[in-house]
C-alpha cells in the first residue's frame, strides 16, 4: 500500500490525537486545556490554525472520540460510516497546495476551517484510504493489557501487536520469561 507523506502526517496526527484522551478514570487528558491543544498543534505543524479557544478544545475532544471509535471499529462498513460522518460534518474540500516548503499535497478541508475540522477532514480521509485498501484491520490498539493506544500497523506481514515493542512488547516478553523461569524453577 503506497502512503504518501501527507497521508503519513495525517495518520501520525490521528493516533497521537486518539492516544491523548485518558485511558481510564485516573488518566489525565493529554489535551487538558487550550495551551495544551495549542502544543499539539504546533508539535504536528498543523498548518491554517487560527487562534484557539476552549471551543476548539471541546470539538477536538469530540473529534479524537469519533477518531478513537474507528479504530474499535469491528469492522471495514462500521469504520466507513464512522469515516463518512466525521469527513461529512467537516465540510471536505479538496485542494492541492504546496505551502511552507512542501511539494504539492492535497489538503481536504475547507480554507479557514476551525481546528477540528481540519482534523476530522484530513485525518479522516488519510484513515479513509486504509478502508478503501482494504487495510482496516491495520487500524489497532495496543495488545498489552495495561496499555490501549491506538496505533497503525505498517508492518509489512501485519504483525505487529503493540503501540512500542521496546516498551510495551518489551514488559511483556521479560514478564513471560521470568513466569517461565519461575515454573521451572518451581
Amino acid at each position: 500500500m503506497l502512503i504518501t507523506h501527507d497521508a503519513r502526517c495525517a495518520l501520525d496526527v490521528v493516533v497521537d490525537l486518539v492516544n491523548t484522551a485518558p485511558e481510564d478514570d485516573e488518566a489525565s487528558d493529554g489535551l487538558l486545556d487550550v495551551a495544551a491543544l495549542a502544543d499539539f498543534v504546533r508539535k504536528h505543524n498543523i498548518s491554517d490554525v487560527g487562534v484557539l479557544s476552549e471551543f476548539d478544545l471541546s470539538a477536538v475532544r469530540k473529534v479524537r472520540g469519533r477518531f478513537a471509535s474507528v479504530f474499535e471499529a469491528a469492522d471495514p462498513r462500521a469504520a466507513a460510516t464512522l469515516i463518512n460522518e466525521l469527513v461529512a460534518a467537516a465540510g471536505t474540500t479538496p485542494r492541492l497546495t504546496d505551502h511552507d516548503g512542501y511539494s504539492w499535497h492535497v489538503h481536504y478541508f475547507a480554507p479557514g476551517a476551525s481546528v477540528a475540522d481540519h482534523l476530522a477532514a484530513d485525518c479522516g480521509m488519510a484513515l479513509a484510504f486504509f478502508v478503501v485498501a482494504g487495510e482496516q484491520e491495520r487500524l489497532r490498539r495496543c495488545e498489552a493489557p495495561d496499555c490501549r493506544h491506538a496505533f497503525v500497523d505498517l508492518s509489512r506481514n501485519r504483525s505487529r501487536r503493540y503501540c512500542d515493542s521496546r516498551t510495551c512488547g518489551n514488559r511483556l516478553h521479560v514478564a513471560a520469561y521470568r513466569a517461565r523461569r519461575r515454573e521451572a524453577a518451581g
